[in-house]
């Protein structure tokens, strides 16, 4: 359990509250690049750690993510015209680059003073392209770090299926969820294995419901090993990586490394979350077969969801990925499903999380969101999870010592891979030292 206090500060992610300061230390995604694919095409509404801002594609390709409003009236540059290398206001023709620069002020006498239009100008944050997915730095220019080094960002194109989508929960809850390994025994479990849709990823295989954790941190947070005992002697075992600030990597198929998963929880606010998944094969393309039975299950995204708006409790409006399983219509849960087929009675592994997730005990109607972690009763198969609040609490506590995150400067450091295994080791030190090998991407040997 959590005191009211430290769930707050591992919560609250606005500017100046000190987890948003964290997060801001990071290269975080802020949308799929397809979403702005062509030069000159319309802005994306976005919101990111509690600030409106808008994506955009240049006429020459770069990408710019600037703040959502105009500096003369305060009209939504959403509306705008994406022109020659910026986008113009169609209140009064203002116009920014991708640079937040005021490139012209057409309804302004002396506008050619640079004076003048640097009073214009509005914040913009740096971003890259890479694994599918515009990112974007918010913090201090000075401390700009690298760009994290998963190996699924360098894969060849067709390798890797990104995506992303709203969640209606703080960021920490579907974290937390990630890497809680225990729950895929229960509510991810079919009754006939052999109709399974995870069935070849090993989840299938998680029988045992009590898995044995054994932790230990890393430069870049903490890798864990879940082991279940399988009825041949056997041991069943699932390696784990959590990347700070939010990131995780999760194995899929047993004894044989081709590829794996995982997800970011980027806080759109204190009680929404913009959930991108990352699901890739390093031996081939993603194709049919295995592959397209994964990711139309909705083990690696949920395909149920379609583009559009959504209106936040504030009045802000975000371009985002609807799920149609949602709590409105109770996601879909099926009784009939539930007594004869699955654990949950719901299609598909993110709509059963989702489920759960955004129907926690919240901390009340002021933050919907927010999960009342003092109400609790954490076991030891929650080692993973009480081990990433307390890096991310100690962190924030430091950065406001003036103690910068090392780890967000360790980008080589993501090079490593998730994998699992059914064989003899016991113990989780004699299983990394049997597969150290495997573990490490090429690009960290």
């Amino acid at each position: 359990m959590l005191t009211e206090k430290l769930n707050e500060v591992l919560t609250r992610v606005g500017p100046g509250t000190p987890m948003g300061e964290l997060f801001r230390r990071f290269w975080l995604p802020a949308l799929v690049a397809s979403e702005i694919a062509e030069p000159d095409s319309p802005p994306k509404r976005i919101r990111i750690l509690c600030e409106d801002l808008l994506a955009f594609r240049d006429s020459s390709g770069k990408v710019g993510i600037i703040e959502a409003y105009c500096s003369h009236r305060l009209a939504p540059l959403f509306f705008g015209r994406n022109e020659e290398c910026g986008l113009r206001c169609p209140y009064h023709g203002w116009k920014f680059d991708v640079n937040g620069k005021c490139v012209d002020m057409p309804n302004v006498p002396n506008a050619d003073s640079p004076r003048v239009r640097e009073r214009g100008d509005i914040r913009a944050y740096p971003t890259r392209e890479a694994g599918g997915l515009i990112w974007v730095y918010m913090g201090p220019k000075e401390l700009e770090p690298p760009l994290p080094e998963f190996e699924w960002m360098g894969l060849p194109e067709g390798h890797c299926h990104v995506s992303r989508w709203l969640q209606r929960t703080n960021y920490s809850m579907g974290m937390e969820g990630e890497i809680d390994t225990a729950h895929i025994s229960f509510l991810h479990k079919d009754f006939d294995p052999s109709k399974s849709y995870l069935t070849g990823t090993g989840a299938d295989l998680a029988e045992d419901g009590a898995p044995k954790l054994t932790l230990r941190e890393t430069d870049y947070g903490f890798t864990y090993g879940a082991r279940r005992n399988m009825p041949d002697g056997r041991k069943f075992w699932r390696q784990t990586h959590w990347f700070a600030p939010m990131f995780s990597l999760i194995p899929m198929i047993p004894n044989e490394y081709v590829g794996a998963g995982g997800r970011a929880w980027v806080p759109i606010d204190d009680d929404h979350t913009t959930t991108f998944s990352y699901w890739f094969r390093v031996d081939r393309p993603l194709g049919d077969g295995p592959d397209l039975k994964v990711l139309e299950s909705g083990a690696a995204f949920p395909p149920r969801m379609k583009p559009g708006t959504f209106v936040l409790p504030d009045g802000g409006v975000i371009d985002t990925f609807l799920p149609l399983a949602n709590k409105e219509n109770d996601f879909l849960i099926d009784r009939d499903m539930q007594r004869n087929d699955n654990f949950s009675g719901i299609w598909g592994a993110n709509e059963q999380d989702r489920a759960l997730q955004e129907g926690m005990r919240s901390v009340g109607r002021k933050h919907p969101g927010i999960v009342d972690r003092s109400k609790e009763h954490l076991m030891a198969s929650d080692l993973a999870v009480v081990t990433a609040r307390n890096k991310l609490l100690k962190m924030a506590s430091d950065l406001e010592k003036g103690i910068e995150p090392a780890c967000a400067q360790s980008g080589k450091s993501f090079a490593v891979r998730s994998i699992t295994k059914i064989c003899d080791e016991d113990d989780f030190d004699a299983f990394v030292e049997t597969f150290k090998d495997e573990i490490k991407a090429p690009s960290a040997r």
